[in-house]
């Protein structure tokens, strides 16, 4: 199969920051599934864990990061009982393997979940992480509920950012809240009072 890495930690407008290869096609053991990549989002963990785990060194085997996807599961290990070939799913991946910049990819159910169908693939790629870290901030962090925090307010800063639209959502249509936001560049600005109003 195909997959994109990278040997070494070079500026992007290097032409080797990062390489083409072919590698051999995992099998699915235990709760892993094996995903056949459909559409993959770039978030900061992607650029900051290029920059610097290779830094100083060149690997023999090249790197693959990329952590969210989506894409239909193609076979799953002995232990799995969420998922079955041909399902739809997305997820934010574990930096501790190998990443989604390729083919097909391992992945533990348990950290899966089945991606929406009334959005593209290529919105359900960008949402796993902004989602993940804009509900444990609200829920875990700040320990909001609709039960005690419906009609409050709310300050989101940055709320034209990824993990900020998010949370302006959940925010809003989960927990009731009463949404301020702010914007710090002008077509931020209207996109976000205009965002604000349909939601």
């Amino acid at each position: 199969m195909q997959a994109i890495g990278f040997k070494t930690s070079l500026p992007i407008s290097e032409a080797d920051s990062f390489i083409q290869f072919e590698k051999e096609t995992p099998m699915p053991k235990g709760y892993e599934l094996l995903v056949k990549i459909q559409a993959v989002s770039i978030n900061p963990v992607d650029y900051k864990i290029r920059q610097n785990s290779l830094k100083d060194k060149i690997s023999d085997n090249p790197k693959i990061i990329g952590w969210d996807a989506v894409g239909v599961v193609e076979a799953v290990g002995e232990n799995v009982t969420l998922f079955k070939k041909g399902d739809n799913v997305f997820y934010a991946g574990d930096i501790t393997k190998d990443g989604s910049y390729q083919e097909f990819q391992l992945i533990d159910e348990r950290i899966v979940g089945f991606s929406p169908n009334n959005i593209l693939i290529e919105a359900s790629a960008a949402m796993p992480l902004t989602s993940l870290t804009a509900f444990e901030i609200l829920f875990d962090r700040m320990q909001l509920s609709a039960e005690k925090d419906n009609g409050k307010s709310i300050l989101i800063i940055g709320g034209a950012g990824g993990v900020g639209s998010v949370a302006m959502q959940i925010a809003k249509n989960i927990l009731g809240l009463k949404v301020i936001a702010t914007a710090s560049r002008e077509n931020s600005i209207k996109r976000e009072k205009k965002y604000l109003q349909t939601i």
